[in-house]
């Protein structure tokens, strides 16, 4: 089987994993009936958020265990801490599981959110092994899925469960469940690392993926814009996307069908093809020997046709020609330093590094953890509010990608730290604009829509950029590390803002008005453009390394 058609059957599976194991941003959608139903206060509701997240703290396990066990073991064993994390909460919800403790139901909570690293962890491994000459342009397409999960999660409940909020509640726990364990079984035996790291820049394939995922962030967007009767109807948006999420299976198809089609072609026409690539490559050789011998020796990229060498994570590997090698590019991925996490802990960057995460993407997943008491505050819908920051945290996580494919191509290297500059600012604006007064609600629309892309863009970024700093070799430990602020802060500022929120609420232990999370928003805003500062300190120190890659 051709091995470029196990490469891209792999991304699809991921695609599919990524797609469905954002169950942590199902939270907000049935935050309210959950603490309806447990009968608990707004801080106790904002721990349970914090456990979600607090699973990110044991995500380095999921990297020791990459680094040996097969992935798809690896994979099996992440989606069932999930399932037995959210069944059990779903048992209990239907009453065949009694007497569990607030205690019980919290660390099931730390449990399923730890599954998630596990997943994460696999897919961020395979592409970036699978796909090491266009890692981040994968990585960014293939992410770009986790961003649509609450969307994807939101359009099967309504569909099944539009009315009654105890039943949607409900749905959301055992999809949550049962969801992720059935993808990944089904798509273990493909996600591996295929020995494939001589590899071509995929061009047509890469445009007609881009194609499919800029159509599906394009239907979710339209799905989640507008009142709730102008939408368009739940089965419609659910079987649309189901069919969106099928369309990228047909690029390994083709792929795999191209082999059979060329034996099908008669000999002669192959003979007569072939006898005119054996004459491009010679006239190939013959100007690259012309090079040499002018004196033109340091060539960055380069194009070798009898052996090709890439060199990945400090490893030099070399290709023989066959069925699936093609004409290669010869290139070097640059990082700062290869290190280990003892070493990542004492260098300053990745203190800076930490901080404009922690004040930038954490601040970003705790406002959308508390989308549904800002929605209840505001007497807005809270699906309506979580499908959007979804729709449009997806678009975030393409993004880089987008621009990482056209640089590429025009031979220009635009710095990953720059860019995260780019993208805390608005962030920070966007948490003013919440305290807007506005009867339509337009800036809360308006600023989640902003705080989603920025949030997205950045998430999908730090791959690479963890990589970059610190290397590939124990990126699966390093950058569950980086990512161990997301449950700090979660608690830190979701703690925060359940205080101010329970200061200005009634007796009942509700808020309603602008000034739930005035204040908290307030303190947002600030510490978002205090890690911008950090980021601009980030970019001064890495810059000479960006440019060093254009040179």
């Amino acid at each position: 089987m051709p091995r470029t058609f196990l490469q891209w059957l792999s991304l699809v599976a991921i695609i599919w994993l990524q797609s469905i194991n954002g169950t942590n941003s199902n939270f907000p959608a049935y935050s309210s009936q959950l603490k309806h139903l447990l009968s608990i206060s707004q801080i106790q509701l904002n721990n349970l958020a914090f456990a979600s997240d607090a699973g990110k703290l044991f995500g380095w396990l999921s990297g020791i265990a990459a680094n040996h066990l097969p992935m798809w073991l690896v994979l099996i064993l992440g989606s069932a801490l999930g399932l037995i994390g959210y069944g059990v909460q779903y048992l209990f919800l239907i009453g065949r599981v009694s007497n569990l403790s607030y205690g019980a139901i919290f660390f099931l909570t730390v449990l399923a959110g730890n599954s998630i690293c596990w997943i994460n962890t696999v897919c961020y491994i395979v592409t970036i092994r699978n796909f090491p000459l266009d890692r981040q342009l994968a990585i960014g397409l293939t992410g770009s899925y986790l961003g649509l999960s609450a969307k994807i999660y939101t359009d099967i409940v309504d569909a099944v469960f539009p009315y009654s909020a105890m039943e949607r509640a409900r749905a959301y726990l055992i999809l949550s469940s049962v969801l992720p364990f059935t993808v990944s079984v089904v798509s273990a035996p493909v996600v591996r690392v295929i020995n494939a790291i001589k590899t071509d820049r995929a061009k047509a394939e890469f445009i007609l993926i881009l194609v499919i995922t800029t159509a599906t962030g394009a239907f979710a967007v339209v799905g989640s814009l507008g009142s709730a009767p102008s939408r368009l109807p739940p089965l419609t948006s659910a079987v649309g996307m189901a069919a969106l999420l099928l369309a990228p299976l047909s690029i390994p198809l083709g792929l795999g069908l191209s082999q059979p089609i060329r034996q099908l072609v008669p000999a002669r026409i192959l003979n007569r093809l072939n006898r005119e690539e054996k004459v491009y490559i010679e006239e190939i050789s013959n100007v690259s020997m012309d090079n040499m011998e002018s004196g033109v020796k340091d060539i960055r990229e380069s194009i070798s046709i009898s052996s090709i060498s890439v060199e990945v994570s400090g490893d030099l590997t070399e290709s023989s020609v066959g069925d699936d090698n093609v004409s290669e590019t010869n290139e070097t991925f640059s990082v700062m330093e290869e290190i280990g996490v003892k070493v990542m802990l004492r260098r300053f960057n990745f203190w800076l590094y930490f901080f404009v995460y922690l004040f930038g993407v954490t601040l970003g997943l705790v406002f959308f953890n508390n989308l549904g008491q800002i929605a209840e505050s505001r007497g807005c819908s809270a699906s309506a509010l979580v499908s959007l920051s979804s729709s449009f945290g997806f678009f975030g996580r393409l993004v880089p990608s987008i621009v990482d494919y056209f640089s590429s191509r025009s031979k220009t290297t635009i710095p990953r730290t720059a860019f995260v500059v780019a993208l805390m600012a608005p962030t920070g604006v966007a948490f003013f604009l919440l305290l807007v007064n506005d009867s339509s609600e337009l800036w809360l629309y308006t600023s989640t829509a902003i705080i989603g892309v920025c949030t997205g863009a950045i998430t999908s970024i730090s791959v690479s950029l963890t990589s970059e700093l610190f290397g590939t070799k124990n990126f699966g430990i390093n950058h569950n590390v980086v990512v161990a602020n997301i449950p700090i802060g979660s608690f830190l500022f979701g703690y925060l803002a359940a205080i101010v929120y329970r200061r200005e609420g009634n007796a009942e232990g509700k808020c309603f008005g602008i000034e739930c999370y005035r204040q908290t928003f307030l303190l947002w805003g600030t510490l978002c453009f205090n890690g911008t500062f950090l980021a601009l300190i980030l970019y001064a120190r890495t810059r000479k390394f960006y440019y060093s890659l254009r040179s």
